[in-house]
């Protein structure tokens, strides 16, 4: 069967000027996950990525690593919502970040409203994202996707046809360099696996992050 690996970009910038840059720790990700992908044999078929810096510079750190010659296809549908526009929009005094972000999906999600920065398009958007890359990947072969954790939230929750909630659960949980596995078929497109990050857990905890 085809595959998908939708694969999460390493660790970013938080405390930086620029956030959308790889971070020390997440280049170490992406080199991991590279050798990964080496030591899989994979019968690559299209590459692509989202345009964010962060997610650019983990393709090409994990594709160096993995001997993979390929320069991959950039599509804006694979990029990241705009989280501090969503903070803004939707503002929660108290709490974490984690737990004013999990309001502020829930508002976004919850509302139903159209626009540039809707939940609709952006679900939309990486609804026919993936079905492009469903049909491009050859019987055999699997497609890279460098991504983020929302967008795989998304692709994920939607396969199982679960609610928002699902969508905000997953977005919650995917690690930073981890690999989440599709398989297309004449069922069309299915999670087989979710946020597979035993590659990463051998370089210590350090490497386990969500931002």
């Amino acid at each position: 069967m085809p595959t998908i690996y939708l694969i999460r970009h390493g660790k970013a910038s938080p405390e930086a000027a620029d956030y959308d840059e790889l971070s020390p720790t997440g280049y170490e990700q992406a080199r991991l996950l590279g050798a990964e992908l080496k030591r899989r044999e994979l019968d690559v078929g299209p590459v692509v990525s989202g345009s964010l810096r962060r997610q650019r510079q983990t393709a090409a750190t994990a594709l160096a690593e993995a001997g993979i010659d390929v320069e991959p296809v950039v599509d804006d549908r694979w990029n990241e919502y705009d989280h501090l526009n969503l903070l803004d929009r939707y503002p929660i005094e108290t709490g974490s970040l984690q737990q004013r972000l999990d309001a502020a999906l829930t508002s976004w999600t919850g509302t139903g409203e159209a626009g540039e920065d809707s939940w609709p398009l952006f679900r939309d958007g990486v609804r026919a994202a993936l079905g492009e890359v469903a049909a491009a990947v050859g019987k055999g072969r699997t497609a890279l996707v460098f991504t983020s954790a929302g967008v795989i939230g998304a692709v994920c929750s939607t396969l199982l046809d679960t609610p928002a909630a699902g969508f905000i659960a997953m977005n919650r949980v995917v690690v930073n360099g981890s690999v989440s596995k599709l398989v297309h078929g004449r069922g069309g497109t299915q999670l087989l696996s979710f946020n597979d990050h035993a590659h990463l857990e051998h370089g210590g905890p350090e490497l386990m992050t969500y931002r």
